[in-house]
């Protein structure tokens, strides 16, 4: 941000910083491209390298297209779901919430994030966990930002939801070029 005209005007002619750190490299290598595609991912649904890569070979094992079995084989994780449908406002509080054994699955209390929900499974928040503040805040207002997928059936005011059928790709509201993540690790 500039804060004088000269400083803007250097800033047309030159969009980097000065002095001979100024300026970074102009390509990225392809290892570098497919690496950031991989954290990118990574970071979006908060897991470990090791998680990540368990995925991975178990959608290689699938028949499909690997990177489109992997998202929505990642999308299937229960702090996945509870963030799509609108109980969590970011993965990190849907994970905490799960961890915390705020939410149950089929009526039994499931704290393992990693949890693979399945099609027909009924995700609710606990009875004892309905009157803490994230949730009745939930319950009693309007979603704020994009609606629930097509492949989940959410009740906020009950705070229930159920995942009708397995999210394919193109329904996904995940950022990433999964074919460059197959990439990185077919090396």
């Amino acid at each position: 941000m500039p804060l004088t005209d000269k400083a803007a005007r250097y800033f047309e002619n030159r969009p980097y910083p000065p002095g001979p750190h100024g300026r970074g490299r102009k390509t990225m290598s392809p290892y570098k491209e497919r690496l950031r595609e991989k954290q990118r991912l990574r970071f979006q649904y908060h897991i470990s390298e090791k998680q990540l890569r368990r995925a991975f070979d178990e959608a290689d094992r699938g028949t499909g297209r690997t990177g489109h079995l992997l998202i929505e084989d990642l999308e299937t994780r229960l702090d996945a779901v509870v963030l799509r449908a609108g109980f969590a406002k970011t993965i990190y509080q849907a994970r905490q919430f799960v961890s915390h054994r705020h939410i149950q699955v089929n009526g039994a209390r499931v704290d393992r994030p990693g949890f693979r929900v399945q099609p027909g499974d009924v995700i609710t928040v606990t009875t004892r966990s309905r009157t803490m503040a994230p949730f009745r805040i939930v319950a009693e207002t309007q979603p704020a930002g994009a609606p629930p997928p097509a492949y989940l059936d959410v009740d906020r005011g009950a705070l229930v939801a159920v995942l009708s059928r397995r999210p394919s790709r193109p329904e996904i509201p995940v950022v990433c070029d999964e074919q460059l993540v197959v990439e990185y690790y077919a090396r």
